[in-house]
């Protein structure tokens, strides 16, 4: 099961992609794999040298009497060079960290972080455009 940001990509530049860890619950891996998870309206946070992924709505799973808050903060797991090397770049250049994707790998529970900067509008009618021109080409 693949969860997708497609809103991530018309919102902003994706600068370079990095694959993370997270830490879940067990009933929260049941429900990503049922496909019942939202990462829409989501971010990541840095915060004392640990990074967050933020506003993430995974559903509660049903038949489990173990409950969770279902946008809670859930870590993500990254080595400390590549925690600081995002750290940097966030302070420097103003980049935003945001989850592109949820998938699993090897049966583990994998977040693909995107480093993006924010389209302006009138970028965002350019890639508008272009879309359409695919689609007429074809």
């Amino acid at each position: 099961m693949e969860i997708k940001n497609k809103k991530a990509y018309f919102n902003y530049f994706i600068i370079k992609e990095i694959e993370a860890g997270i830490a879940l619950k067990g009933c929260e891996v049941k429900s990503i794999r049922k496909g019942s998870c939202n990462i829409k309206d989501s971010y990541i946070r840095i915060k004392n040298n640990e990074v967050f992924l933020i506003n993430t709505y995974i559903e509660k799973y049903t038949g489990s009497p173990f409950n969770y808050e279902a946008t809670r903060e859930r870590k993500l797991l990254l080595h400390k060079k590549e925690i600081k090397k995002l750290k940097e770049q966030v302070k420097q250049e103003w980049y935003t960290l945001i989850p592109l994707k949820i998938y699993f790998k090897n049966n583990i529970v994998k977040v693909l972080i995107g480093i993006c900067k924010g389209k302006k509008l009138y970028d965002k009618r350019e890639s508008i455009k272009k879309r359409d021109l695919e689609r007429l080409k074809e």
